[in-house]
């Protein structure tokens, strides 16, 4: 059987903490916070972590947490995350083509799309995307993809207005 823990704060008495697990609405922090009083009240470990549903070693571990954070150090944490696909200079990169619109001659289309947008980063920087990503990323840059509808690069507006002046509709 392992040794007692010791819970080394005493700002919080088993009743405290028991009053205070009633006003929790974190289903998890309510067990933390009842194991952490049947400790106070001097259950051994294995008992106290039955009766708050949890193993003997998370219940040492959650203890641990309480004594160097206090209540606060008994809800949960949320990790970071995996980093994104493209660093600040990348999405500054990427902003900045979006706005200047794709080159005809190079890229072959009048206005970006997202499939068009993940061939051009996987060309520039060896990234592979999926359309999705792409729209996230664009989502993330606050660009809305709501886009005026394209025209013809090799469109005449003079030829428009004079067709717009000698027709009947007009």
């Amino acid at each position: 059987m392992g040794r007692p823990i010791e819970i080394t704060r005493d700002e919080h008495s088993a009743a405290a903490l028991r009053d205070l697990a009633a006003r929790t609405r974190d289903g998890a922090v309510v067990r933390r916070l009842l194991g952490i009083a049947l400790i106070l009240e001097g259950y051994p470990r294995e008992e106290a972590a039955r009766l708050s549903g949890m193993d003997r070693q998370t219940l040492r571990d959650w203890a641990h947490r309480y004594n160097a954070d206090g209540v606060t150090g008994l809800s949960s944490r949320c990790s970071p995350g995996r980093p994104g696909a493209l660093n600040e200079a990348q999405m500054a990169e990427l902003r900045s083509m979006v706005l200047e619109g794709p080159d005809l001659e190079r890229n072959k289309v009048v206005r970006w799309r997202c499939a068009d947008l993940r061939a051009e980063i996987a060309a520039r920087w060896s990234i592979t995307l999926t359309t999705g990503t792409v729209g996230r990323l664009l989502r993330k840059l606050r660009m809305t993809r709501l886009q005026p509808r394209p025209y013809h690069p090799k469109k005449d507006a003079a030829a428009q207005e004079a067709f717009k002046k000698t027709s009947p509709a007009w």
